[in-house]
């Protein structure tokens, strides 16, 4: 059972993808989707975006789009603006954000990387897969993990939007 399909608890949560690439956003959608991912799925463009979404500013303050708080996200490292290394130390950086639970999806395999944003408190690193075949098997695992398996934090009344 994924996410959604149960009833009432935090499994039902908002995914925030974070990446520039619009292909890259329809293909992992439609992988999440695939892997009977049916919750909310919301989409930042770079991280300047990334940190208007979490803060409520700019297009998602209030009358704007509304922009529910995250419970996962998928966060890409090269993005322009603000790019995906920087967004993570402010959030990681941020009591009132720290406890999302992010993982890295990126095209980077790179030691540097990895090692980098373990360092700066990334939960997951995850290389993008070539295939969609293979994207969607990565996201069935993830959503596995992350919805199945692992406990994550629930919001409770200590400042958190």
């Amino acid at each position: 059972m994924h996410s959604s399909e149960a009833s009432g608890d935090h499994r039902s949560i908002t995914i925030l993808l974070a990446d520039d690439d619009e292909d890259d956003r329809v293909l992992t959608a439609g992988a999440l989707r695939r892997a009977r991912m049916l919750n909310d799925i919301r989409f930042v463009v770079d991280g300047e975006d990334l940190m208007h979404y979490l803060y409520g500013e700019g297009a998602y303050a209030e009358g704007g789009t509304p922009a529910p708080r995250p419970g996962l996200i998928l966060l890409d490292l090269n993005m322009p603006k603000l790019d995906g290394r920087e967004a993570l130390a402010k959030i990681k950086g941020d009591p009132s954000l720290r406890r999302i639970p992010i993982v890295v999806l990126t095209t980077s395999k790179a030691q540097e990387d990895i090692v980098r944003t373990y360092d700066l408190g990334v939960n997951s690193f995850i290389s993008k897969p070539v295939t969609f075949d293979e994207l969607a098997a990565a996201m069935e695992t993830l959503a596995c993990y992350w919805f199945d398996l692992a406990e994550l934090p629930v919001d409770g009344d200590d400042g958190d939007r």
